[in-house]
């Protein structure tokens, strides 16, 4: 019975197996690439708005704030005007290359080339301490993950895989700004009456030529630059800063306000 049993039972078991499906290897799916970082400096302007400097076509630097209110990168009319870009009849325009200081280059950017009524009205009033250039919007900044961590001085910038859509609701040159623009003009206007002038001016570092190190009694000089204004003026390791125009030396903060 049982030698039969399995007689039967063989040839079955044999008919399945010969049934089987053959399930092919999967080909190894290649690894996406790793996303690129990038440590951006920023700074906080007067006003609070995050800062970041860009060069446009190899051109600058500018000073941009990120801005996701804004539809796009959009660049004022005098800063676009300087490097030779110019928008259509509606703003509209190609920026060939735009570089962000710590390597985040973004090629093939569409904007737009405008004076928004709130650069235009913070820059007539000097409110944010520097010129605004214009400010990076959403069809930039969407394409990456930023990380903000304001005891840092730079910002991680993390790229997505993502192209957000592109910019759409400009009917005309200047978009929906529509009366605001007489606003920037009034405050354009008030400065001046109100004694409030824009003050941009940079002015380079001035160079001394000399290092220095705070002991328990003040300030004393470790180093001198040959053919610097110190060594000139005769400094030599060892001395002792006690004045500095007219303000006592006593830390090296002492000595950075009077510089």
């Amino acid at each position: 019975m049982r030698i039969r049993l399995l007689v039967w039972l063989l040839p079955c078991c044999l008919g399945l197996m010969l049934h089987l499906p053959v399930q092919a290897e999967e080909p190894a799916q290649a690894k996406p690439a790793p996303s690129k970082t990038f440590a951006v400096p920023y700074k906080l302007t007067d006003t609070q708005h995050v800062m970041v400097r860009v060069k446009i076509n190899d051109k600058g630097p500018f000073n941009f704030i990120l801005d996701t209110g804004a539809p796009a990168l959009i660049m004022n009319e005098k800063a676009a005007e300087k490097i030779g870009l110019k928008g259509n009849d509606r703003g509209l325009t190609t920026f060939n290359k735009i570089e962000l200081e710590g390597g985040l280059v973004i090629p093939q950017v569409k904007g737009l080339v405008l004076d928004m009524f709130q650069l235009k009205g913070m820059n007539s009033l000097g409110l944010a301490g520097v010129e605004l250039h214009g400010v990076l919007g959403y069809t930039v900044l969407a394409r990456y993950r930023i990380q903000y961590d304001f005891t840092s001085d730079k910002l991680l910038w993390t790229e997505l895989n993502f192209q957000p859509p592109p910019i759409v609701g400009f009917g005309g040159k200047g978009g929906s700004q529509g009366g605001m623009e007489m606003i920037a003009d009034m405050m354009k206007m008030l400065g001046p009456l109100l004694g409030i002038q824009p003050n941009f001016e940079r002015k380079p570092r001035g160079l001394i030529g000399i290092e220095v190190t705070q002991k328990d009694d003040g300030i004393f000089i470790t180093g001198v630059l040959k053919g610097s204004p110190a060594n000139k003026a005769g400094l030599k390791v060892g001395d002792q800063l006690l004045v500095v125009g007219r303000r006592d030396i006593d830390t090296e903060r002492d000595l950075q306000f009077a510089l």
